[in-house]
């Protein structure tokens, strides 16, 4: 149990609430080349940098729990270590480590897989994002199933492939795509068949999250299972047609199509099959999830056949609602959360944010917990189903309205949002809206700081990830946007490796407090500087504060 400190009790009695401020995608970057965040307009951002304490965090990489510093960070991570205070292997690196031992082929979840693919029709599907970005899914996993696959006896694998131009380059598609091609090519000896069957961008199809656009999953489902789409003799010429046919289009919007033989889909999903869906993150991973393993009672959209098929997902992607049931790796245990200790201590908390981020700054920070800890309250603000750079203001206006409510009615201790417009909109690659979704921001950020001054409160202002911080992908050697054929900048559209900022904000009279920069400083270490200007010690667990007093 987290102790008082006899220390900070002076802190404690001056501050009224702690107000944890996310923005999503808002990273530091080292040039204002390329710079969405350097581009824009931002006199509160500008302000708070100018006159209020403030350091930078460790946001990738072994900071998050992922395999290495080369891997970028990601929301999901980044919530789990800002709500945990602590670091847990995560994902990516639970599976690659489960493959290097061996321990996926032994668990009872692949055992059945193989057992239900050679029992049934012989035919083992494997769905997911085709790329190394190493936030969903890692192409090198998908290697190792099929690779095991045919090591197992099993006839037939069918891959069913989300292009992504997202986590990785945004027209990098036929960089995986050819060389996987030509891999399954040479596997296939022996009586060994394994091919894609069918495949779409990443933004179209399949990977839909929070119930936001069902219409994607049933598009995917239509393409994977039913194999309904325009048909192509391979991938590559699927990926090299539709790009004629739509001429500008980024990978992760790709048009959904299908492989087919003498106009016969060489890959529709049946009764008797076995399915893995081989992405490891849970957010884009659940509705898809859901098609499959949900009864009569699925009402989301007209499956027309719901194939009897021995489902997995590389990892459990929701552990409150044991979705799937199956599931190849299991996921960190990450315990002693902040949200369940400030519970404990009878601390009560609200979290906000709109529907693309809403599951972030709960499931996600409570430790990959769907349920409320006592004393929480939750509001969701639904998300427009537009494309981001069409509204880059997203819901900050109306996120920063629920905010300033909550801390008007004196009812909450801690209350925690996220401004998801850095990232959603940096994803899209277009920089002018990348500007306005900071500016909108700034400006929800300026609005909601006045409720922190009039309720006498602390703000920690800081983000998850970088993303906006760099539009454009940069030439290595010379450090400035590299450039397409036509002489435009190469848009970037994935998160980037830069560290994020930690701001302190308060107006409170006679009362100085800073922050400390330390090497290993990150996003584990909010729940502790939390608890310290509420008065407590950390939790044995967590990570250091990095809260100083004068």
């Amino acid at each position: 149990m987290l102790q008082r400190n006899e220390s900070l009790s002076q802190v404690a009695a001056a501050v009224g609430p702690v107000v944890l401020i996310v923005m999503d995608g808002y990273g530091l970057s080292k040039t204002d080349a390329g710079s969405a965040i350097a581009a824009a307009n931002k006199p509160t951002l500008d302000k708070l940098f100018a006159q209020h304490p403030n350091i930078r965090l460790r946001a990738h990489g072994t900071a998050v729990g992922m395999p290495s510093d080369e891997d970028m960070g990601n929301s999901e991570v980044g919530h789990n270590a800002l709500g945990a205070g602590q670091v847990y292997a995560q994902g990516a690196a639970l599976v690659a480590n489960s493959i290097a031992s061996g321990e996926i082929w032994q668990g009872q979840a692949w055992q059945e897989i193989v057992a239900a693919a050679k029992t049934g029709n012989g035919r083992l599907h494997c769905i997911g994002l085709l790329s190394d970005g190493n936030v969903h899914s890692h192409i090198d996993h998908l290697k190792a199933l099929v690779t095991q696959a045919k090591a197992e006896g099993i006839a037939t694998v069918r891959i069913h492939a989300l292009i992504d131009g997202r986590d990785v380059p945004e027209t990098s598609a036929l960089e995986y795509v050819v060389p996987f091609e030509a891999l399954l090519a040479e596997l296939s000896t022996g009586g060994f068949d394994a091919r894609i069957a069918s495949g779409g961008g990443r933004q179209c199809i399949t990977m839909d999250r929070y119930d936001a656009n069902w219409p994607m999953v049933e598009r995917g489902w239509k393409t994977h299972v039913l194999g309904q789409g325009p048909q192509f003799v391979s991938a590559t010429a699927a990926i090299e047609g539709l790009r004629q046919q739509h001429p500008g289009v980024i990978d992760q919007d790709l048009p959904e199509f299908v492989i087919a033989e003498q106009g016969r889909p060489i890959g529709t999903i049946e009764d008797g099959d076995a399915v893995v869906l081989f992405n490891f993150r849970g957010d884009r991973a659940i509705e898809i999830t859901r098609a499959f393993e949900e009864g009569a009672s699925f009402d989301k959209f007209d499956r027309v056949r719901a194939p009897k098929v021995s489902y997995a997902g590389m990892l459990q992607y929701d552990g409150d609602l044991k979705l799937p049931a199956r599931f190849l790796v299991a996921p960190p245990a990450i315990r002693n959360t902040s949200g369940e200790w400030f519970s404990k201590l009878g601390i009560t908390q609200f979290a906000c944010s709109e529907t693309q981020k809403f599951g972030h700054v709960t499931y996600f920070w409570n430790g990959n917990r769907s349920s409320k800890f006592e004393g929480e309250s939750y509001l969701e603000v639904p998300s427009d189903v537009v494309p981001f750079e069409q509204r880059p203001w997203m819901k900050s206006a109306e996120i920063a309205d629920a905010m300033i409510a909550a801390l008007q009615s004196g009812q909450h201790k801690i209350l925690r949002c996220n401004f998801a417009n850095g990232d959603m909109v940096g994803h899209t690659g277009n920089f002018r809206a990348a500007t306005m979704s900071i500016e909108a921001v700034d400006l929800a950020l300026g609005r909601l700081l006045k409720a922190v001054d009039a309720a006498g409160g602390v703000a920690l202002i800081t983000a998850d990830h970088g993303n906006a911080d760099e539009m454009f992908e940069l030439d290595k050697k010379s450090g400035q946007p590299a450039l397409n054929k036509d002489g435009s900048p190469k848009a970037k559209t994935a998160h980037t490796l830069n560290p994020v900022p930690l701001i302190l904000y308060h107006r409170i009279p006679g009362l100085t407090l800073g922050l400390k920069q330390t090497a290993t400083a990150g996003l584990s270490n909010l729940a502790a500087t939390t608890a310290a200007l509420l008065g407590y010690d950390k939790h044995a667990d967590w990570d250091e504060s990095l809260l100083t007093l004068a």
